[in-house]
């Protein structure tokens, strides 16, 4: 026998240990190549927590973030290059009105090409819960974008909406307008304590499904008709899940700071999180204002109230012509508002109104400045359509009636409230607001496409920009502050503020919500005449690990789901 010759039973175990060495190696951290669904590799990663950038690589499985880091031979099904790009957690809309806009088109294009995964509604209307009259009136209110309204409740629409194919999450708080619509109705009185009670009601059951928590828009009828201790008890239920409150104050202009102690009222009593919307001192007289604001908000702060707030980033604003009338002409909705303005002797004394200063309700027209300074945007009617992109001053001019005629007239021949833009803001103004560390951002628009349906109205430019304004213009251009900030107002702070678990960083565990862009070219391309312009710049999108956005292009994938609040229970 060969001194080199192995017996059989030798040989077997030799094989053996050579297999079980092998095993062992495999399974050391570094050893062998882990394998992953998609790993993006090389890129300069913002991880949303405000920190200085690090270049690394990114796994994910499934919809999670497998690891963050240097992962070497690591091999994926996809690889995606991201050298020389930053990579960051989705961008969170913290005030969207893509309510409509995802049942006709769930792409989102206008919102996921800025990096936005996450669409949050319910500035002071949600889209439930509706009884059936509300349900009727949704239906009879349609414009451009014709839909069905099969749900009841704000949790079954946001289910209806997701199960249709949606690109970008979304997520609701609940509309303290359509919590008093339901109950009340469009009357400018208080609730009985039955009707306060029923209302407390439907805001513990939304809360229970996964409501984020209440908002408001106080300048708005009926929303105007609250008292702020209704406000109270409602916010009251809404703290008991650990929800925020979110309002449009009763007003951002003549009575700005007064507006703020009230917010700061409800807030205290009713002991609940609090988040200012669009954050702003509209008209020139009140831009002096927004320093005592901040002053009084940081002071509310440091005595333990958590009060936060979000903003767009424009000096203009968008509603309809409603808020340049005073509230009580609008009294009992729609149609009894159209009936009102058909009276000579109520048309008279609501144009009085509206030419006079005051400080009993926010009159949009007025801070302006001009008609001028009023565009008009989005009619229901095709016949109006032409007017589109106008001001309300030159339209008036073109009829020869007054502004404030024009804009009654307006209401009445289109059977709505006429979409428009107000221009109110200083440009120094936002960017104070872009520094203030507790101020995190949102459109206060849809997300729309430039195309279809879409094409009939002009939105405001911050459907198309808000983001990528903040991104390109303030961050790159004029360095209002550094991107890793930037980065965090837009996921980390925002998530932590709807206390929504696992989104907003880019960190294992974490659902895989990631952006791909490049900071030299991101850029808002959309403007007041042409607001139809997509943003360029962000090159790639995931939502929960699925690709919606790959170099450039949008892949048709609808992965969005429902973020659901604190408090759910099924």
């Amino acid at each position: 026998m060969s001194t080199y010759q192995i017996l059989p039973g030798v040989r077997f175990v030799a094989t053996l240990c050579l297999f079980l060495a092998a095993a062992l190696l495999t399974s050391l951290p570094g050893i062998a190549a882990e394998r992953y669904d998609i790993i993006l590799r090389g890129g300069t990663i913002y991880d949303g927590s405000g920190g200085k950038p690090t270049v690394a690589d990114v796994a994910i499985n499934g919809d999670k973030i497998a690891a963050v880091g240097d992962l070497g031979d690591a091999q994926a099904k996809l690889q995606i290059d991201a050298r020389g790009m930053a990579v960051s957690p989705g961008f969170i809309n913290m005030l969207s009105w893509a309510t409509t806009s995802l049942l006709h088109d769930g792409r989102s294009e206008s919102d996921i090409r800025q990096g936005v995964t996450l669409e949050v509604f319910g500035e002071g209307w949600s889209m439930g819960p509706l009884n059936p009259a509300m349900r009727r009136d949704v239906r009879k209110g349609q414009g451009d974008i014709k839909f069905d309204v099969p749900w009841k409740t704000l949790s079954e629409y946001l289910e209806h909406t997701a199960t249709k194919g949606i690109a970008p999450n979304i997520a609701s708080l609940i509309g303290a307008t359509t919590i008093r619509i339901h109950v009340i109705g469009y009357e400018d009185r208080r609730p009985t304590k039955a009707e306060l009670a029923r209302m407390r009601t439907l805001v513990r059951r939304e809360m229970e499904a996964g409501a984020l928590g209440i908002g408001s828009s106080l300048i708005y009828a009926p929303a105007f008709y609250a008292d702020t201790n209704e406000l109270i008890e409602l916010c009251k239920v809404a703290a008991e899940y650990d929800g925020l409150y979110t309002t449009h104050m009763r007003s951002e202009g003549n009575q700005l700071l007064e507006a703020l102690d009230e917010t700061l009222r409800i807030a205290r009593e009713a002991k609940i999180r609090t988040e200012i919307y669009h954050l702003k001192a509209a008209g020139k007289n009140n831009w002096s204002k927004l320093d005592k604001l901040i002053e009084k908000v940081e002071a509310a702060r440091a005595d333990g109230v958590e009060i936060t707030a979000n903003m767009y980033t424009y000096t203009a604003g968008a509603t309809g012509l409603n808020a340049a009338m005073p509230p009580w002409v609008q009294e009992g909705g729609f149609s009894r508002w159209r009936d009102r303005l058909r009276d000579p002797k109520i048309r008279a004394k609501v144009i009085k109104e509206m030419r006079t200063s005051t400080d009993k309700w926010e009159n949009l027209l007025l801070m302006a400045g001009s008609p001028d300074r009023v565009l008009l945007v989005g009619f229901k009617t095709d016949a109006l359509k032409p007017l589109t992109g106008k001001s309300l001053a030159a339209v008036a001019r073109q009829r020869g009636t007054s502004p404030e005629e024009t804009a009654m007239d307006l209401v009445i021949e289109d059977g709505s409230r006429v979409e428009c833009v107000y221009f109110l803001m200083s440009e120094e103004n936002v960017k104070k607001k872009i520094r203030l560390p507790w101020v995190s951002f949102c459109s206060d628009s849809s997300s729309l496409a430039p195309r279809g349906a879409f094409l009939k109205s002009n939105p405001h430019p911050r459907a198309y920009g808000s983001f990528a304004r903040l991104l390109g213009k303030y961050v790159r251009d004029e360095k209002v502050i550094p991107l890793e900030m930037a980065i965090h107002k837009l996921t980390a702070l925002p998530a932590r503020n709807l206390r929504i678990k696992n989104r907003g960083l880019l960190k294992a565990g974490y659902f895989a919500d990631v952006v791909v862009f490049d900071p030299a070219k991101i850029q808002d391309l959309a403007t007041y005449d042409k607001p139809h312009q997509l943003a360029t710049g962000v090159r790639d999108v995931l939502v929960n690990g699925t690709a919606v956005l790959r170099n450039g292009k949008h892949t048709g994938k609808t992965p969005g789901r429902v973020v659901w609040g604190p408090g759910r229970k099924k």
